[in-house]
Formats: C-alpha cells, structure tokens, sequence
C-alpha cells in the first residue's frame, strides 16, 4: 500500500493508493538465507520462453526488493512485466472495466484487501480458482483471517495473501522534544493508551508546537486507523449494511472530527505532493503507521530523516489497515506460470525479505515468527518485528463487505470538509450519506 497497501476499509481505506517507497534497513533475527526451495519449479509451456504480466496499484514493493529478479534467475526463460496504477481507485475501475469485457488483463492481479469481499461475493467466476494448481495445500501456510478472506462461497481460492497493515503510531522525536514532551516510546504508549489520551496529549504538543507544525498529518489517517480496530465496520457478519448506526464508526468519526475543530490536524490530503513534502519540512509530529507506512516515510523523508522517528504502540489497542492479495484472471494468457509466480512471491521466504527490504508484514505465518526479532536503525531502533508483530495477532478479525472501499472514500471525503472548509460535522455526515447512496445504489 502496500491495504495496501497498503490498502487499505481500515486496511487502505479507499483512498490513495499505497504506495509503498523506500527501503527499510533492519537489523534483529531475520532469516539469513531466502533462496529459492525444492518447489521453486518453472511453469512455462515445455522449458520455453514465457512473459508473466503483473498489474499493481501503487508500489508493492517487489522490484525494489529484487524479488522478480531473483525469480527470473531461478527460472531461465521467464521475463515478468509489471505495470503500475498509482491511485487503487483508478486501478480499481480500470480492472473493472476490463473483467467486463475479458480482455486487456495481466497474468496476475493485484487485489487491495478493501475489494477482496467483492471478487469472492460477486466476481469469482471471473478469477481462476487456484486449487487447481494445488493452492488448497497452502493454507496451513497463511493467518486464518488471511486466508478466509479471499475464500469464495464454494471453498474457491481466489488470491493468495501478500501483506497485512498491523497498526502502530510513528512520531518525530525532534519535535516531540521541542515540544517538552516525553520522547520514550514505553511512556507515550501508556500516555495515549485510550485515544482521548492521544487527542490530549496533541492539546499539550499544540500549546508549545515548533515552527508550525501540526499533531499529526490528517483527520482522515486518525479515522482510518481508529476503524482498522474494530471487526465490525460497514457490514455485519451477515452481510448488512451497519455502518450509518455503526457506535464504533462514530466513535473514530468523533474523535476526527474532535482533532479537526481542535485545530490538530496539518490539514494534508495523504499521497497528495503537498503531503509528501511534510515528512522531511517535519510537518507533523505524529502519523497513523501501519507497518507498509515505514518504507513510505523513509522515502520520503529521506536519510536527514533518519534517526528523528520512532514508532510506539496504538492507542485504543491493536488494529489493521491495508494489505492485499495477488489473484489470476480466468482470462489471463499464463495461468499455470502466473500462479508459480504467486505462489513463490507470497512464500514466507519471500515476505521475509519484503519486510527485510520493504517493511511491508507479512501474511504468512512462518515469516512472522522469523521477522520478530527486527528493529529499524531509521526509527531509532525502534523493535518493529516485535511492535507490529503484537499488533498482528491482536489485531480483530475484521468482516469484509463489498462496498467497504466505497463507504470509507465517502466518510474520508466528508472529514475533510470539516478539516479544511470548517463545515458542520453534521452536513458533512449528511454529505457522506449521500455519497454512499449515490456511489453503491
């Protein structure tokens, strides 16, 4: 995100796409070694030359890490083209387009996690149900929720895991001692422990805030994360649509709509330029971090960033915003060779190194035991294998609806009328009411 994604319903939300930049150096207990295994064994037709197209949203960060080239070696003959969208929303509607009409599509699809319940509730019949290449023996292999998610009505296993977003709070040291306040990442957690706690400790940082920096970035992340801890969001298990009466969802809106009028908030469009920009001007002291956001910052931080950020526990307890899944269209030319791709790139050995690189968590649950022991000299070393780790196993099983993605771009669009426009938190509630209406009928 990379939902993300990224990535992110709480996992990406529906807004900008995850873009996940940057490379995160770690140091801890990682698996040294991530070579390929005895089933790292090429699908292409007869030993002949195959090119596998991979379509993504934003960055999932597989280039970057080397991964497709080190598939490339492992299997002579293989080339994998990737193409990127980086706006989901425009990805998502491209893709639609073309499910439609059956052509124009790659070998393999990226899915952000805020779409999934869509693809298994009402287009399963367009993507390759991958137990027919054996896919139903790796689901030992993936978290429960994971899995299940991307389960259609009938067992069918249309996309495997990449990442999940456990949830944490990234913040400037810098600013936080500009500021007089504590900088040690075992105090502020027990500070804003609640997410009143968090919104007062913005009053304090606000009162003596350096140049003119703002408490976090956006109203429209605090809501988002506040979402992502909740199972419960836009549908209920049944399928229902919960969330105008949802108590949950007007908590976190409250509590945004609190930091907005509290004059907290920079005021940021996130993925916008402007909001790029912020991380190295040091705009913000705090930021909504999900565990894909680390390589984002440095990104866009920088190496002056490096040492000036550390990442504490969330308030209000453990949460997940993003992830994603990779699927294969039915009307993909390279089926066979496209789900070997799949299958190896969400491997734990491969999500290992993703993180290692990247900072995106990993799904699959060997490499969650292997990436345990990992801190970030960038964040301070911070314990980020351990930190984000808690929050992945804690983290609620969340219920996935088919609009959720829709629902969530509609309420972040409302927010930001009361963030940078000053209008009522009641017209703009209103305003996303309407918005659902007009955008899932």
């Amino acid at each position: 995100m990379p939902i993300t994604r990224a990535a992110t319903t709480a996992t990406a939300t529906a807004r900008r796409a995850v873009v996940r930049l940057g490379a995160v150096a770690l140091t801890g207990a990682l698996l040294a070694a991530c070579g390929g295994t005895s089933a790292d064994t090429s699908s292409d037709g007869a030993g002949g030359k195959v090119t596998i197209t991979v379509d993504l949203f934003g960055s999932f960060g597989y280039k970057e890490a080397g991964l497709y080239a080190e598939y490339e070696k492992l299997h002579p003959g293989v080339t994998i083209k990737q193409t990127d969208t980086e706006d989901e929303a425009d990805y998502w509607k491209s893709l639609q387009t073309r499910l439609a009409g059956g052509g124009g599509l790659a070998d393999v699809q990226g899915i952000e996690v805020g779409r999934i319940a869509s693809v298994t509730q009402q287009q399963a019949e367009r993507f390759e149900d991958l137990r027919k290449y054996g896919a139903d023996g790796l689901k030992e292999q993936f978290a429960p929720a994971k899995w299940a998610a991307a389960t259609g009505k009938s067992g069918e296993v249309l996309g495997l895991g990449t990442d999940v977003g456990p949830e944490a709070m990234c913040y400037r040291t810098d600013l936080f001692k500009q500021a007089g306040l504590p900088t040690d990442r075992e105090e502020l957690a027990k500070k804003w422990a609640t997410w009143d706690g968090y919104l007062a400790l913005g009053k304090q940082y606000k009162a003596k805030a350096p140049g003119k920096s703002a408490w976090l970035d956006s109203v429209g992340s605090l809501y988002s994360i506040m979402i992502g801890q909740e199972k419960e969001r836009y549908y209920d298990a049944s399928g229902k649509l919960i969330w105008e009466n949802n108590p949950a969802l007007r908590t976190a809106w409250d509590h945004a709509v609190q930091a907005a009028q509290g004059g907290l908030s920079a005021k940021l469009d996130q993925w916008s330029p402007q909001w790029n920009q912020a991380f190295a001007a040091g705009s913000f002291a705090t930021i909504p971090c999900p565990a894909w956001m680390l390589g984002y910052i440095k990104g866009q931080a920088g190496e002056s960033g490096k040492g000036k950020w550390d990442v504490a526990a969330l308030p209000g307890g453990a949460g997940n915003w993003g992830g994603s899944y990779l699927a294969v269209p039915k009307a993909a030319k390279n089926k066979k060779e496209a789900y070997e791709l799949v299958k190896w790139l969400t491997a734990p050995e491969q999500q290992t190194k993703l993180f290692e690189k990247q900072g995106n968590f990993p799904s699959a649950t060997g490499a969650i035991a292997k990436v345990s022991g990992a801190k970030d000299p960038f964040f301070s070393d911070a314990p980020i294998g351990q930190i984000f780790g808690e929050a992945a196993k804690a983290a609620p099983v969340q219920v996935l609806g088919v609009h959720d993605q829709n629902i969530a771009q509609q309420i972040t669009n409302a927010l930001s009328e009361v963030e940078r426009k000053g209008t009522s938190p009641e017209k703009a509630w209103s305003n996303a009411q309407k918005g659902v209406a007009n955008t899932i009928g």
